[in-house]
């Protein structure tokens, strides 16, 4: 996972020249950690880039990516539980959608169950896998607006 780490990280800092489309955010949002994912420039597949933890400066941090990517829309996990209601973490995300919107970002809720489970299955359990449950978030809108 190393090689795709340091991938992500060089393939996404190019020039500004080289970044003829804006990338889209994905975002798993948890209680303790944040994963964060881009999409490529053609916004056909998401790549995991980074986790970060949900502390005060979280907002400025994701902030800071997506202007590092040119990235005006945010994809966010919107997480329910089995019967489809909103738990716990759904309110704080909430809030999260607000204050990105409140810096300019649209905030699209995109429905989640189960992507960090998901992560675990494709990749095992390891650092980045908070980062790469957001890119199964991200994925799955991006799926869906090619069928659109």
């Amino acid at each position: 996972m190393a090689f795709c780490k340091d991938f992500v990280v060089h393939y996404w800092h190019m020039d500004s020249e080289s970044q003829k489309k804006q990338r889209i955010l994905g975002i798993d949002f948890g209680s303790k950690r944040i994963g964060v994912a881009v999409s490529d420039e053609e916004r056909k597949m998401a790549f995991p880039v980074s986790v970060i933890q949900n502390t005060p400066d979280a907002l400025n941090e994701v902030e800071k990516i997506a202007k590092d990517n040119l990235a005006t829309q945010i994809v966010l996990g919107e997480s329910r539980n089995y019967k489809g209601e909103g738990n716990k973490i759904l309110l704080s995300s909430m809030k999260f959608k607000e204050q990105m919107e409140a810096k300019g970002f649209e905030v699209i809720w995109e429905a989640e169950f189960m992507s960090s489970i998901q992560a675990e299955r494709i990749q095992g359990k390891n650092d980045m896998l908070d980062a790469s449950a957001a890119a199964v978030i991200l994925q799955g809108y991006l799926d869906r607006m090619k069928e659109d």
